[in-house]
């Protein structure tokens, strides 16, 4: 079994000078409980926030990119990049957690395809198409209006690149519009890295069954998101948001001014706090999946945890060391070797072989 998560949010915290060859108190993943976990892969966003265009939004990608190759080399005997499963298949073999390398957010991309056949020489392999706005290339989920009724002209440019060069496209985050948008113009599968089932979680960041069934039909595959806010509706009260607004606020606070002690302890002290926040069960995980599964086939689910780029996880399932409760669970579930040797890895590589064959570059 090779065990991958397609989605984890680290390269933000590597701007905040942690060190993930160590055990880490403040994030949910490290390399050190990776092994524990037995991780075999994970994908890195490669984040920029919704906020940053232009100049700014490249300079981001590009800053994150630096911190993540970084990282890789000074731990260079416990991970090695990946850019296809071959590679990830054999850095296992010499016993090292592959890194792979996703964009969260098109908006380094601007409006010129050059930087997006930049990044794929970098080793991005999937891209977020947009994160909480509506951007140049689509319309997401989370913005109050649409701007372009699903994807813009650039974005399904952005799209037909991505089919060349073999970069698998994220329906996470767009509007439902602009996913069906992917749906039709996309030559290789549609992926959702880092998204639920809306039919146990009414957010507009989960999918619908009929978008879950169609993903599927175009040999994409649903990688169940760890956050609690998009497993229980009931979770998110009143206490929680109010929480989660200060960490929101202090977290950009502390980030965009490091060297203030006051922004830096209100932030640590709040993430210590959600760190062990009362949540619901990694059975809530498995939930999702049960019905994804059922929705479209086990060969089309996985999981995709959004770790450190949430502020808290499920009881059971904290950070990236847990890992093997789901194997656990989807095993009293009924799911069989096979199954869920395809859910916890294997139908990610799958696509994503796929894109690399297909890919021209």
């Amino acid at each position: 079994m090779f065990v991958l998560d397609s989605h984890c949010d680290t390269p933000s915290m590597l701007l905040e000078g942690i060190d993930i060859g160590k055990r880490q108190e403040r994030t949910q993943f490290d390399f050190v409980r990776a092994k524990e976990g037995g991780v075999d892969g994970i994908f890195f966003s490669v984040y920029t926030p919704a906020s940053l265009e232009g100049r700014d939004a490249v300079n981001h990608a590009l800053k994150l990119l630096s911190e993540c190759y970084l990282a890789v080399s000074r731990n260079a005997g416990v991970a090695a990049f990946a850019f296809s499963p071959a590679d990830a298949f054999r850095n296992r073999d010499r016993g090292l957690i592959s890194v792979f390398l996703g964009m969260e957010n098109g908006s380094p991309i601007g409006n010129d395809l050059s930087l997006l056949r930049l990044y794929y020489r970098f080793g991005i392999r999937y891209l977020t198409l947009c994160h909480s706005e509506n951007n140049g290339l689509c319309d997401s989920c989370s913005s109050a209006g649409e701007k372009w009724g699903g994807l813009s002209p650039f974005g399904m440019e952005v799209i037909a690149e991505c089919g060349r060069l073999g970069i698998l496209t994220d329906c996470s985050h767009a509007s439902d519009k602009a996913f069906y948008d992917m749906i039709d113009c996309s030559v290789l599968p549609v992926v959702a890295t880092h998204s639920s089932c809306r039919a146990l979680c009414n957010h507009p960041r989960n999918m619908t069954d009929s978008m879950i069934r169609l993903l599927a039909e175009k040999g994409g595959v649903v990688q169940i998101n760890f956050y609690p806010c998009f497993l229980d509706g009931g979770f998110a009260d009143s206490a929680f948001s109010s929480l989660n607004a200060e960490f929101d606020k202090w977290q950009e606070a502390y980030r965009n001014e490091p060297g203030n002690i006051e922004y830096r302890d209100r932030y640590f002290s709040i993430m210590r706090r959600l760190r062990d926040y009362p949540a619901p069960s990694f059975e809530r995980v498995v939930d999702h999946i049960v019905h994804a599964a059922y929705v479209a086939g086990p060969e089309h689910v996985g999981t995709g945890s959004d770790f450190d780029g949430i502020p808290v996880a499920p009881e059971g399932l904290r950070d990236i060391s847990m890992y093997p409760a789901l194997a656990d669970g989807l095993a009293r579930r009924g799911f069989d070797g096979k199954e869920i040797e395809g859910i916890l890895g294997g139908n990610f590589l799958r696509v994503l072989g796929l894109a690399r064959q297909a890919g021209q570059v």
